[in-house]
């Protein structure tokens, strides 16, 4: 963990200490990129600032005793911005700087009793009222009503038009507190973070959850593995290798609160879990509670939001999903997501009908027939059955299309997929009834696309779609230099927030333009997880290069929200998301949708170019997130700088102190910031 290089004692604060500071000039200099003409108006600036200064503190009271200054730095407004000639403003950083610790985990029991209020609305952003405390804009209930229940397609993203965005800041729960750390967080919850019981009583025979006084217990139990997922995945251990690395990325449809995907994290297998919003209530909010990757999303009629062979196993425990249905579409996307060689296993209807078919409320003949449909369509694929054995059932995908080319000649169906259709667009793309087909090889044995490594060789090594030049613009050496710089800038993050390299503080990441995924890379040997976002809007579709490595992440354009609840993410890495997105949709929405996915006391890290950062500073202070502009990692004459930002803690207002029927703030009821 990085620090200062000084006998000073540890405060787990923002930056290093002063002397820390003066060999390091880590705090950003606004006066160096806006150094007026004349040297003699920066004189008197200076002077007039100052004296004014003074003159205040003198008139209010005298001088008051404060921490001590890291930086006190003198801007003036450059060419271009909405000022006369002339005027300059004063610029003073914060002595103390920022507090990434947090207050109000399992050890501020009293504190969280105390402190627990509301802060002071902003003018610009309000406090949305208590009731939407869980709003997630493109999944709202009402919204999805008004579309076609058709093969759940009001289930799927629905987002708001303009006119309907909230401009209002998403409210805490009262009474909520930081999660547990992992690896406890992955078996305990607090009530007061996710107050619904619903599932206790629902399933409370299948042990998926149970309350405990003031916290949630979740035991590790599902639908299909009555003695805990460990135990369950224990038996998949014994049909297919989960210990050799070569199985790292998978994916879990319909995980209830992504058990499944929990205790497949101590084999070092990442897991994307989803599930549609409320089947059964808060189970995907859940699953990030206690610090496992998920996200909202179903089957219906648009494609995952991954790229071409991503997963190295595909899972389905009773997902309720009809595979054998709409002629197989459901499968077939679970092809195109699953790389050559990668396995599928179903577990609940209709594998084992025979014993359980009393139990499911269905007929023996009912239960078969669907069982032969799915089996039809997996040939159709081309998948070999390995195995079925008790409640388990498992499927490989083949290494290549070479021999599957030629048997479809008596069997063309589903066609094959169109050279000119991309495998790896899945924004709102629609699913295809037709195979998409893997590259061409050279014999039957060669693994199409490329062969991966291991686990963890896999993390750095070429990526079979680099090596292959497949990827627009990268190269081998690009890679291998992206992959250092970005160790050099998480070490260099670690010096600023101190909190980062400690184990615990933060667990759930965001990173949202990954491009290659070296953030997370460098991330990967502490205990957190990294949701890695390929922006629909990026020039180059780098996603399918993050799987390769064995990490994990999502298309997303962030001109729209992001199919999560509010307080996801600890940690929010937002690398030229200004230079992204300027001219394609308004900075305050994207920064109002990171203040709703961002937990109280969650922090926030901005790379981009000094004016946009300096724009983006004035709506996080309108947000009343504590920020400050620092340096580069090398020094102060590179333009690029950071904004480090921390979400300070609040909450809604006591139950009975609030106005349930309160509606929300809009776009047409807050006036925009200039």
């Amino acid at each position: 963990m990085g620090g200062s290089d000084t006998d000073a004692p540890y405060h787990p604060t923002s930056k290093p200490n002063s002397n820390f500071h003066s060999n390091n000039m880590h705090i950003f200099n606004v006066s160096y990129w806006r150094r007026p003409r004349n040297v003699y108006s920066v004189a008197l600036m200076a002077f007039l600032c100052g004296f004014f200064y003074l003159l205040g503190a003198w008139q209010h009271g005298g001088m008051r005793t404060r921490g001590p200054t890291v930086s006190v730095t003198t801007a003036v407004v450059g060419p271009g911005e909405n000022a006369g000639a002339g005027a300059g403003t004063c610029l003073e950083s914060s002595g103390t700087g920022l507090d990434f610790t947090a207050h109000h985990g399992s050890g501020d029991a009293d504190a969280n009793a105390s402190s627990n209020s509301m802060l002071p609305d902003s003018t610009a952003y309000p406090a949305c009222p208590a009731n939407y405390s869980e709003h997630t804009p493109c999944e709202d209930l009402k919204r999805s009503l008004k579309f076609q229940r058709d093969r759940l397609i009001y289930r799927e993203r629905h987002c708001p038009p303009e006119k309907e965005r909230l401009k209002c800041r998403i409210p805490a729960p009262y009474g909520y507190k930081n999660p547990f750390k992992w690896p406890k967080s992955r078996d305990y919850a607090w009530y007061d973070n996710v107050p619904h019981k619903e599932l206790t009583v629902e399933k409370a025979v299948q042990n998926w959850i149970r309350f405990e006084g003031d916290k949630f217990k979740f035991p590790g139990g599902g639908t299909m593995f009555p003695n805990g997922a460990d135990a369950y995945i224990d038996d998949i251990g014994k049909l297919i290798n989960l210990k050799d690395g070569s199985i790292r990325t998978a994916i879990d449809t319909g995980c209830g609160v992504a058990s499944f995907g929990a205790y497949l994290l101590s084999r070092n297998i990442l897991t994307m879990s989803f599930a549609p919003r409320d089947t059964h209530e808060a189970q995907v909010q859940f699953a990030l509670e206690r610090g496992v990757p998920a996200l909202i999303g179903v089957m219906a009629s648009k494609r995952l939001p991954y790229p071409s062979r991503s997963f190295d196993m595909a899972h389905c425990s009773r997902c309720l999903i009809p595979w054998d249905q709409f002629d197989g579409v459901y499968l077939i996307e679970v092809d195109r997501v699953l790389r050559p060689g990668g396995y599928w296993i179903l577990s609940g209807p209709p594998i084992r009908w025979k014993k359980y078919w009393k139990g499911w409320e269905r007929s023996q003949d009912d239960l078969n027939a669907e069982q032969t449909r799915i089996e039809n369509v997996a040939k159709s694929l081309c998948w070999d059955k390995v195995v079925e054995n008790g409640d388990i059932a498992i499927w490989r995908k083949p290494l290549n299309h070479m021999s599957c080319k030629r048997t479809r000649k008596l069997n063309p169906s589903p066609p094959l997929c169109p050279a000119s259709q991309d495998p790896d667009q899945a924004w709102y793309a629609k699913m295809e009834t037709c195979l998409t087909p893997l590259p061409d090889v050279a014999d039957d044995k060669e693994v199409a696309g490329g062969k991966l490594a291991k686990w963890p060789e896999r993390l750095n090594a070429i990526p079979p779609r680099i090596k292959s030049g497949s990827i627009e613009e990268v190269t081998p050496k690009m890679f291998q230099e992206d992959t250092e710089l970005w160790k050099k800038r998480v070490s260099y993050y670690k010096t600023v927030n101190l909190q980062l390299g400690k184990k615990g503080r933060y667990r759930n990441l965001l990173d949202m333009n990954a491009n290659l995924g070296g953030f997370a890379a460098a991330l990967v040997d502490d205990p957190v997880w990294v949701m890695n976002v390929v922006p629909a809007e990026a020039k180059v579709n780098t996603l399918g290069v993050i799987y390769e490595r064995g990490l994990i992440g999502t298309y997303q354009s962030w001109c729209e929200a992001m199919s999560t609840y509010p307080r996801t993410y600890d940690l929010i890495h937002a690398d030229s998301i200004y230079t992204l997105y300027n001219d394609r949709c308004d900075m305050e929405d994207i920064l109002l949708e990171m203040d709703r996915i961002l937990r109280p006391e969650g922090s926030v890290i901005f790379r981009d170019d000094v004016d946009n950062l300096v724009k983006m500073k004035r709506i996080t202070d309108a947000l009343k997130w504590d920020s400050q502009i620092i340096d580069h990692e090398d020094g102060p004459l590179v333009r690029e700088k950071l904004l480090f930002a921390v979400k300070l803690y609040w909450t809604a207002p006591k139950p009975d102190t609030q106005d349930h029927e309160a509606q929300p703030t809009t776009a047409s009821q807050v006036s925009r910031m200039s």
